[in-house]
């Protein structure tokens, strides 16, 4: 049987980390030819994780300018990759997520008739603003991909309540718990060593509040309402906890979290954090503030107690299951919210375990399979 040729196509850290499981499976995988397109949309931090995994694309568009508007990033994507296509001519176009270079690919892919996978296909929250642009990004792929690999079934029903073929529909769990449970099993690097002893996060001694903040919507005066509220709680929780922050190099994020929390003894600004070091860190987290997609899924796994900095979340299984808790930028509701949580143990024991809701580490194994199995009946 003629392999089938699978071009996957991502450009940040988030997507990288994602799909990493399912390019490893595709390359173990036979009557398959995988190849690797990066678009660099983020070029640092999508390093940080090609390297980890032991990653080597085929195909480097290096499109990363600072402060790049999405029109702009948006037509670097379809320029460059445009030529790529027809020059490997995949069976398959695969893509992650939400991203604009997810959205991009799939249309790119879709104008040349070539089949698109939609790995974390049907995550919605059914306001277009919130995420953005990531609301209405994956609601474009949904609309062109050929196979929705749905990591839930609240996912699936997404799907198909906006009337996407059941049969092209596949639940396959989130491949993050894929790659989620490898670097878990990693030994913890030198560096997190010395970041935790230098705060003296151990048992006895201090207790951590990880930090991550960074997306669009949060530009502006939500942001400052968040470093707000990290400020009043650091002065409050002065003499035992420690506040770490590992701050989004883009600078509607970088210049206020620096301007509002530098020169506070217990607040600590650090550039990203490579994602072995994130996920060891976050292992540690007493306590996660967070505007992010992956670290809420990530935090549920290990059952890590977390306030979602966002009125909506386009992963409600953590919410349900009781791990996650949405509220928002004002600094007020986090400030009583965190409160709550650090000083009854009761509130905080019924948050701190760990729930499966987005899959069992096999994702990637599911994706790869239903590869084949929808190839062979075209």
């Amino acid at each position: 049987m003629k392999k089938i040729k699978v071009l996957t196509i991502f450009g940040t850290r988030p997507e990288a980390v994602k799909l990493a499981p399912v390019i490893k499976e595709l390359q173990h995988t036979n009557g398959v030819e995988s190849v690797v397109c990066v678009t660099a949309q983020h070029r640092e931090m999508l390093d940080q994780v090609l390297n980890l995994f032991d990653i080597l694309p085929d195909f480097d568009l290096n499109l990363m300018k600072p402060d790049q508007l999405l029109s702009a990033l948006t037509a670097e994507i379809f320029s460059h990759l445009d030529p790529i296509l027809e020059k490997t001519q995949p069976d398959w176009v695969l893509v992650q997520g939400d991203t604009t270079t997810a959205m991009a690919a799939s249309i790119a892919a879709h104008y040349r008739r070539i089949f698109v996978g939609h790995v974390e296909a049907g995550l919605r929250t059914h306001n277009k603003w919130q995420p953005f642009p990531e609301e209405t990004n994956r609601r474009i792929v949904s609309a062109v991909a050929d196979l929705h690999f749905a990591p839930t079934n609240l996912s699936q029903h997404n799907l198909l309540n906006e009337h996407i073929d059941p049969s092209l529909i596949v639940v396959t769990g989130n491949t993050v718990i894929d790659a989620l449970q490898w670097i878990t099993k990693q030994p913890e690097p030198d560096s997190v060593k010395s970041l935790l002893s230098k705060m003296d996060i151990k048992p006895g001694g201090k207790e951590l509040i990880l930090i991550t903040a960074h997306r669009r919507e949060s530009f502006g005066k939500p942001i400052e309402d968040i470093c707000g509220a990290i400020l009043t709680l650091a002065r409050k929780y002065s003499d035992h906890l420690q506040f770490l922050y590992p701050v989004h190099p883009n600078p509607h994020i970088h210049e206020p979290v620096f301007r509002l929390l530098s020169g506070v003894e217990n607040i600590h600004l650090t550039s990203p954090l490579e994602y072995v070091e994130l996920i060891h860190t976050l292992s540690h987290a007493k306590l996660v503030l967070t505007d992010s997609g992956g670290i809420q899924e990530e935090a549920t796994g290990l059952g890590k107690p977390t306030l979602v900095l966002r009125e909506v979340t386009e992963r409600p299984e953590g919410v349900e299951a009781g791990v996650l808790e949405l509220v928002g930028t004002n600094p007020e509701k986090i400030v009583a919210s965190s409160i709550r949580l650090l000083e009854n143990k009761t509130n905080y024991d019924r948050m701190a375990h760990v729930a499966n809701p987005y899959g069992d580490g096999h994702a990637s194994e599911r994706i790869v399979h239903s590869l084949l199995e929808h190839s062979a009946s075209k």
